[in-house]
């Protein structure tokens, strides 16, 4: 049997056959804290996008909710913490280490923190993402 030679994956070397999933080195070095990047639009049928997120906040003051879409969150590198809850008074709210893929479902209110200096997760949704934001009247963690 023929001993195939093996590639290493980069943007250029993958390029025929699809798409590496990073964060572009030109766009990393904003000075904003979370950075957001979608990877890949998909318009035909019911349409998806996936995306990139780098996570830089240590403490949240807004959630937010997708009524109209299951969302994934799978994580890359670093540490992540993943706020869910149900109830718009937040008085449900649950911490997760997020150190397995998960889906979150339609209208769950979620919010991301970095434990390390920075992490970084991908993102699947639908491609038209309604996103509605609630301020909170206190900060995560708490």
């Amino acid at each position: 049997m023929k001993k195939e030679k093996i590639y290493k994956i980069t943007t250029e070397s993958f390029q025929p056959f699809g798409k590496v999933i990073e964060f572009p080195k030109s766009k990393k070095n904003q000075k904003r804290n979370n950075l957001f990047h979608i990877v890949l639009t998909e318009k035909k049928a019911t349409g998806w996008r996936i995306a990139y997120l780098i996570i830089r906040d240590k403490q949240i003051k807004v959630l937010e909710h997708h009524p109209m879409s299951f969302e994934s969150f799978e994580p890359l590198y670093g540490e992540t913490l993943l706020y869910v809850c149900k109830r718009t008074d937040f008085s449900d709210i649950k911490c997760f280490l997020l150190d397995k893929p998960v889906i979150l479902n339609k209208g769950l209110w979620h919010g991301v923190t970095a434990q390390s200096y920075e992490s970084a997760v991908k993102i699947s949704e639908n491609a038209k993402v309604r996103c509605v934001y609630k301020e909170l009247d206190f900060y995560l963690p708490r």
